[in-house]
């Protein structure tokens, strides 16, 4: 009894040992390349400077890569014969944007540490942070280690990548199948405090909606016809380059832009929780920096899987 006791002491030992070795830390980079993380605060610093919407989109790929079998940087991959591409789904096409200031910081960071040892997947994480500090608002510690796909999935893009169309019901069961709950939900619905939104995101609500301000509707309707214009842009609250409850503000008044902005206050769950962040700006920042760091932890790869992607655009072959 007591040889197997120990056995089993042994084995709980290394299994923890394993999970240590293989989980996300803020300080992978501190020994193996301590000038990373400086090197992508100052290209996306650059980026936002430039065009204050790239940080909305450094932030969106971040998303929208998670939600697709994690954070692997599955969305960075291009069309080939093989990879069905994500940037085809529809949520990305002609949508999803900023891979070239990706690519211009995976140049960077390999030459400044000397070799790959920075994943896109990282990148991804550090950037959409760096990206909201840039706009105004919370700073976080990213969890560090991820490695990246060697695939990629338009049909699971397809299925899991929120759409705008959707109800409360939907977002809650979407967001509980990434491990993340209603609080997650309201606090990462947030970040469209910051960009745009097309046309055909939001046409059905401003012609069709019931629970829309009126005068907000008529103002979304000058530049978002019935018919054509469909990629049309349009702030997806007032305060588009800067990170504030302007969007919580703006749903409490029934101005949230797309449906699936409205249906977290609708007389639903989430109204409550969208009222606390439209009074306690503190509140909404310590909340969504959290819901980051869960995010950002959806089914990582670590150790030995996947790769350290040479270009983020292509498998290593």
């Amino acid at each position: 009894m007591a040889a197997r006791a120990q056995i089993l002491l042994q084995i709980f030992v290394l299994s923890t040992l394993a999970t240590t070795a293989f989980s996300l830390s803020p300080y992978y980079y501190a020994n193996v390349c301590p000038n990373a993380l400086p090197a992508i605060k100052k290209l996306v610093e650059a980026a936002v400077y430039k065009e204050r919407r790239m940080g909305a989109s450094l932030l969106r790929l971040h998303f929208h890569d998670c939600f697709v079998n994690g954070c692997d940087a599955s969305i960075l991959l291009d069309p080939t014969p093989t990879i069905d591409s994500e940037k085809n789904a529809l949520a990305n096409q002609n949508s999803a944007r900023g891979f070239e200031v990706i690519d211009q910081i995976k140049a960077e960071v390999d030459k400044i540490c000397g070799r790959p040892v920075v994943s896109c997947a990282d990148i991804l994480a550090v950037a959409a942070r760096d990206s909201i500090v840039a706009l105004g608002g919370p700073s976080w510690k990213v969890r560090l280690g991820r490695r990246d796909s060697t695939t990629a999935s338009r049909t699971q893009a397809n299925l899991d990548i929120p759409s705008p169309f959707m109800d409360l019901p939907a977002l809650i069961n979407n967001f509980k199948n990434q491990g993340l709950n209603q609080k997650d939900l309201v606090a990462l619905s947030g970040g469209h405090t910051i960009g745009f939104a097309q046309c055909f995101t939001f046409r059905n609500r401003t012609y069709n909606a019931t629970n829309i301000d009126p005068g907000f509707a008529k103002q979304r309707q000058a530049t978002c016809p019935r018919i054509g214009g469909n990629t049309n842009l349009a702030p997806l609250d007032p305060t588009p380059a800067l990170f504030d409850t302007a969007y919580f503000n703006n749903l409490v008044k029934q101005r949230g832009l797309l449906i699936s902005d409205q249906a977290l206050f609708n007389g639903g769950l989430t109204d409550n929780l969208v009222k606390t962040y439209s009074l306690y700006p503190e509140a909404f920042s310590y909340d969504f920096a959290k819901s980051m760091i869960k995010m950002g932890n959806i089914k990582p790869l670590t150790g030995n899987q996947g790769q350290i992607r040479v270009n983020c655009r292509m498998v290593n072959y």
